[in-house]
């Protein structure tokens, strides 16, 4: 069968999420490094070797959407979209209509990730809620009951947090992230350790419950993703659920509302 998936593409400092969808269910989803400077052919290559290597055929794509917040990683996405998988992309944007009304000053400064995580999890909570996104930031945004994106937090992300721990203190070690069994470290690298990731626990149950305050609605529900968002949930307070993919069905939805093209694919580039 051909022509019956979108494909959703988040691109992310450090990683990009791809999601294959039929219309009914997820079928595949891949994660890969995010390279900024990376060329339209690259991009489509690595793209197409993830879909051979899964048996799936390219021309199965009929349409595409992107959350881009890398701005020199937009052409090369763009450009592959078109010339590997025959579609124009939708690129979300401050202008796309999502369902959410942003409240921020400036709503151009908000990255497209996050009001794409604010759809999702909107839908999810049918109310008020928080995204807490594990990424190359950690960061947390505010929703009300009703469809408001009033702003968030943003901190520094637990991976470069514990590189610049590395890379500034002359006799650290560099660590891999992981969940010590007890806060005591009773070696360096165990103490680094609880350090990132009981630290992280107590960041977020910090910065959830001030949220939680301001917001001052009677049922919120605290949704995480993003790649570390399942260990550091395991010892939250404030954590209600973890959503892996928040952003691929943040992406599908709003692809349902602005009617991406769903017609039969044109040949060529």
């Amino acid at each position: 069968m051909s022509g019956d998936c979108l494909l959703a593409l988040d691109v992310g400092n450090t990683n990009t999420v791809l999601g294959l969808h039929d219309g009914e269910r997820w079928i595949e989803h891949w994660r890969v490094e995010t390279h900024a400077k990376t060329t339209t052919d690259e991009v489509g290559v690595l793209y197409l070797n993830l879909f051979q290597a899964r048996g799936i055929a390219p021309e199965r794509v009929r349409s595409a959407i992107v959350s881009c917040v890398v701005p020199p990683a937009v052409h090369a996405n763009r450009r592959a979209c078109q010339r590997y998988f025959g579609v124009e992309a939708n690129f979300v944007g401050p202008d796309t209509p999502s369902g959410i009304d942003v409240a921020y000053l400036n709503p151009a400064e908000v990255g497209a990730d996050r009001i794409v995580n604010a759809v999702a999890a909107h839908d999810l909570a049918q109310g008020a809620c928080v995204v807490v996104d594990f990424g190359t930031a950690t960061t947390f945004d505010v929703i009300t009951s009703e469809a408001v994106y009033l702003g968030g937090v943003i901190a520094p992300g637990i991976g470069i947090s514990l590189e610049a721990l590395y890379q500034r203190a002359a006799k650290l070690p560099r660590v891999s992230i992981s969940r010590p069994d007890r806060v005591i470290g009773t070696h360096t690298v165990e103490s680094m350790q609880s350090g990132i990731v009981y630290g992280y626990v107590g960041l977020v149950d910090g910065i959830v419950e001030r949220l939680l305050e301001e917001l001052g609605e009677d049922e919120v529900e605290v949704i995480a993703t993003g790649g570390l968002a399942g260990l550091i949930s395991k010892d939250t307070s404030r954590i209600d659920r973890v959503e892996p993919f928040l952003t691929l069905e943040g992406l599908r939805m709003i692809a349902q509302r602005i009617n991406v093209d769903d017609g039969p694919k044109e040949d060529g580039a």
